[in-house]
C-alpha cells in the first residue's frame, strides 16, 4: 500500500513539473531599443507594453535603452508592441511615434530635443 502511494505521488509531482516546464518552453524573450531619457519614459514604456495582450514581462533599462521583454508569441506580435510603444509618443528603430503623440510627453521626456538629452546626462 505504502508502495502504490509513493508511485502515485512520484508520478503526480513528475506530471505537473512537466506541465510548468512545457509553459515555459512557450515563451520568448525579446528584446528592442526604445528612446526615451527619464524614469517617467521608462513607466510609460512598459505599460504601454504590459497593456499589449501576451505581454508577461516588460523591462526598459534608461542608460542603454534596451526593452527586455518576455511574451508569448502565440497572442503576441513584437509589431504590436512597437505600435503600442509608438502611441504612447517613444520610438523604436521600425516604429516612429507621430508628432502628435510625441508632443503629448512631458517636455523632460521630449529624447528628440538635444538639450533634454543632456540635461540628463548631468
Amino acid at each position: 500500500m505504502k508502495k502504490i502511494k509513493l508511485t502515485i505521488l512520484t508520478i503526480l509531482i513528475s506530471t505537473l513539473g512537466f506541465a510548468q516546464s512545457k509553459n515555459a518552453k512557450d515563451l520568448s524573450k525579446e528584446n528592442l531599443v526604445v528612446d526615451g531619457v527619464c524614469k517617467m519614459c521608462k513607466k510609460r514604456i512598459e505599460k504601454a507594453c504590459l497593456k499589449t495582450k501576451g505581454v508577461k514581462s516588460a523591462s526598459w533599462n534608461i542608460e542603454t535603452h534596451n526593452l527586455s521583454l518576455i511574451i508569448d508569441p502565440t497572442k503576441v506580435q513584437l509589431d504590436d508592441i512597437k505600435s503600442n510603444i509608438a502611441k504612447a509618443g517613444h520610438d523604436t528603430f521600425e516604429v516612429k511615434a507621430s508628432d502628435e503623440s510625441y508632443a503629448l510627453l512631458a517636455p523632460c521626456c521630449k529624447y528628440r530635443d538635444p538639450e533634454v538629452v543632456n540635461n540628463h546626462k548631468k
